[in-house]
């Protein structure tokens, strides 16, 4: 007889093999013939979230899948499309409640609760499918190099979410909580725009938690609690910058990983903590910006 299967510690061990092995799927660069980054996207076209994200992205990565759809295998079916004989399904994660009653006092009507459960599903992506309709199909596109001058349109973006960002030739990027405002050296010095805008907003998703905004920061006051809130701005971060067709830098968050890894396997919970707090950086961020989530992710 086989154990319970855990879905919580099969996403972790999933994501920490990634991250011990130096290529977690966000690092990857999403342009070029990667066809950029493809926000994972329900059978009905509604963009995943949280964890779900993350653990799509790992599958997409590892099997060069370029198309952002998903399907079930009856929802390939119902489309007149069938996944392809010898394909691998991924999995996914449903968060749902189910009802329970709950003993009471002899002479008492039971009552009921609500019960938490995490349910583990799969899914084909597009190009795992024939007979699906062409939209559903993404094609690879050229590499796109914004260079080192400023993007307009993602200049307008940061700027109506009323972040304070400050620009010195200090070489550094970091967000100061008790002055709440964002300090980045000049976008001359990155080797692309797209690199100066990820790394920013990695610092737009620190700064979502300050007391003012979702209250996060203050509860990670000790170097431990601190390197989740690094994870949680990271994943806010990449979550952010596939909504803008950006590719997300890492590069200064190596020195975290360690801390990451500890968190993760100390508590299996953590990347999904951090995946839920990661996503409301991203869904605040956008809301301030005024960018409906359908149309960012489209």
């Amino acid at each position: 007889m086989t154990g319970k299967f855990d879905a919580q510690q099969e996403v972790t061990d999933r994501i920490i093999a990634a991250i011990e092995a130096g290529t977690p799927p966000w690092r990857k660069p999403w342009t070029g013939d990667r066809g950029g980054a493809a926000f994972p996207l329900r059978a009905c076209g509604e963009p995943y979230r949280g964890i779900n994200v993350i653990l799509l992205w790992l599958e997409a990565d590892a099997k060069g899948y370029t198309s952002p759809h998903w399907f079930t295998y009856r929802q390939a079916q119902e489309l007149g499309a069938h996944v392809r004989k010898g394909e691998k399904s991924a999995p996914v994660i449903k968060f749902g409640t189910f009802d329970t009653e709950k003993a009471e006092p002899a002479g008492e009507d039971a009552a009921t609760r609500k019960v938490m459960f995490t349910k583990l599903y799969h899914v084909f992506n597009a190009d795992q499918i024939d007979g699906l309709a062409e939209g559903y199909y993404r094609r690879p596109e050229p590499a796109r190099d914004l260079g080192t001058e400023p993007d307009a349109e993602l200049e307008a973006f940061f700027a109506a979410t009323g972040a304070v960002i400050e620009t010195s030739d200090d070489p550094r990027a970091y967000y100061n909580p008790v002055a709440d405002r964002i300090h980045m050296p000049p976008v001359r010095t990155f080797e692309s725009a797209g690199a100066y805008y990820a790394t920013l907003a990695h610092e737009a998703a620190h700064w979502t938690g300050h007391g003012t905004r979702l209250d996060r920061i203050k509860k990670f006051a000790d170097r431990k609690a601190y390197a989740f809130e690094e994870l949680v701005a990271e994943l806010g971060n990449v979550i952010l910058c596939t909504h803008l067709g950006l590719t997300p830098d890492f590069e200064q968050s190596g020195a975290y990983v360690e801390s990451w890894l500890k968190a993760l396997k100390e508590d299996k919970r953590a990347i999904f903590r951090a995946a839920a707090e990661g996503q409301k950086a991203a869904d605040l961020l956008l809301a301030l910006a005024d960018v409906d989530e359908k149309e960012a992710a489209a």
